[in-house]
């Protein structure tokens, strides 16, 4: 019998329960790759609390026609500073580009539940795509154990962070889907090659952020191996504490059901054996 058998589906990492509001100064703002910024924000009272994969919400300047937050995962945090990448692809994200060091904009964080930290004697093994790179990158600075990282992306320029990761001791492999560079396909056709290079002792231990098709995917990678998958659910957020319940998320319950969950509260981050995706079929 397999885990997914024997045991319940393991809970998410403690919520975390100290939310600050603060004004973040930008102390750099420049390109980063391609069309991909990176934003530095002095931030002092929020910096000391963040865990990876939670995220801050910002309220920009030079955007008055946007009334909601938007949401932004965090890349580094470290010595008062926090940090994000983001690209431009909306009127919130093309206002931000205007920012200058300097100026302020609002921010509210560190909010949801990131990824867990534990020693469980596991391989830890890294998924992401796109701008899932930068949300792995402080689990990756901060996890007791070195492993391997797998990044896909479209075309090469989708590919964010390879040095910053290796100059932290980890391997990375790398897929796009045009063949630019690494192994052409997508991300878990490097996944396949691995898992049949490595000895069956291995054990894995999945982190993954990324487009929810390639979240599953990995999922299903994992409950075939009977391994932990802590995935970050992309869904759209409105207010980003739980009140809204724009970002809501069925996982299954210990009793045989299923339940509602926040994602910018009880996740983003669930173990895959929690979460109902939308085909399957609710009872």
């Amino acid at each position: 019998m397999n885990r997914a058998e024997t045991e319940a589906p393991p809970e998410s990492p403690p919520l975390a329960r100290r939310i600050v509001q603060e004004d973040g100064v930008v102390v750099e703002h420049e390109n980063f790759q391609g069309d991909y910024r990176l934003l530095r924000l002095q931030a002092p009272a929020i910096t000391p609390l963040v865990q990876p994969g939670q995220f801050l919400h910002l309220k920009a300047p030079h955007a008055a026609e946007s009334l909601l937050r938007r949401p932004f995962s965090i890349y580094q945090a470290a010595d008062g500073v926090v940090s994000i990448l983001y690209k431009d692809i909306g009127r919130g994200t093309r206002a931000m580009t205007f920012l200058r060091p300097g100026e302020t904009l609002n921010l509210l964080g560190p909010l949801g539940t990131g990824y867990p930290l534990e020693d469980r004697g596991t391989f830890p093994v890294l998924v992401a795509g796109g701008y899932g790179m930068a949300a792995l990158y402080l689990l990756a600075k901060r996890h007791p154990n070195r492993g391997i990282a797998f990044f896909g992306g479209a075309t090469p320029g989708d590919i964010l962070c390879v040095p910053e990761f290796e100059a932290l001791g980890w391997e990375v492999r790398v897929t796009t889907i045009d063949g630019g560079l690494g192994m052409q396909g997508k991300v878990t056709v490097a996944i396949d090659a691995w898992l049949a290079e490595i000895d069956e002792t291995v054990r894995p231990e999945f982190y993954a952020c990324g487009p929810n098709a390639m979240l599953k995917a990995v999922g299903d990678h994992a409950l075939a191996r009977d391994a932990l998958a802590w995935l970050s659910m992309d869904r759209n957020m409105g207010c980003g504490v739980g009140a809204c319940l724009t970002c809501v998320q069925k996982l299954h319950t210990e009793e045989g059901g299923w339940t509602w969950a926040r994602v910018c509260r009880e996740g983003p981050v669930f173990e895959t054996r929690r979460i109902l995706w939308d085909e399957e079929k609710a009872t």
